[in-house]
């Protein structure tokens, strides 16, 4: 018998866009609804590069805060899908299309400021990256909300709130780095 040698070894992926996407996974709402807006931005590496083959995964509640779940404390009668998900570009690019969320109830009845719970999928990660998307208008909602409030003096909670931009607004997503987002244990 021929001795072939050792099958070198290989590193799982990249496989995360083409592995968890779907045809309309960008669209939370259809284009045709009137409130849609088109939240973009970049996913950027440690050392300033964009990521080409990153998922960015948005849940949200719709328009009035109401989560698409039978356990929402509003009730979750609504036809929203409050979940998209989609793969970044050759240049590390992404856009899901949804509505503004309203505010939802949080623990002890304190509500939370409009907001849309961002899960990062790319390789060299071992388990998803969680962060929320804040809106800038929401000035005196995010101050109070209990979330944006609990992280520490000093911590960066700008990188949570995205920039207003003409087709709706920007969130970039930097895993690590001078400019690092702010991640969540969840």
């Amino acid at each position: 018998m021929a001795n072939l040698g050792v099958t070198p070894s290989q590193t799982v992926g990249p496989f995360f866009s083409i592995g968890l996407t779907w045809p309309d996974g960008a669209d939370i709402v259809p284009e045709n609804e009137s409130d849609r807006i088109t939240i973009h931005g970049s996913v950027i590496d440690g050392a300033g590069a964009p990521i080409p083959d990153a998922v960015v995964e948005f849940w949200q509640a719709d328009a009035q805060g109401r989560y698409p779940h039978p356990d929402d404390p509003r009730g979750g009668e609504t036809t929203f899908r409050g979940f998209g998900r989609c793969g970044t570009d050759d240049v590390g690019q992404y856009a899901i299309h949804t509505v503004k969320p309203g505010p939802v109830p949080g623990l002890n009845g304190a509500m939370q400021a409009p907001h849309i719970a961002v899960s990062v999928f790319a390789r060299g990660l071992l388990a998803r990256l969680c962060t929320r998307l804040y809106f800038p208008e929401e000035e005196a909602a995010n101050a109070a909300d209990p979330v944006l409030s609990s992280l520490p003096e000093g911590a960066a909670s700008d990188t949570l709130i995205a920039a207003k931009s003409e087709d709706g607004y920007r969130f970039d997503i930097h895993l690590q780095g001078e400019h690092e987002t702010v991640f969540f244990a969840v």
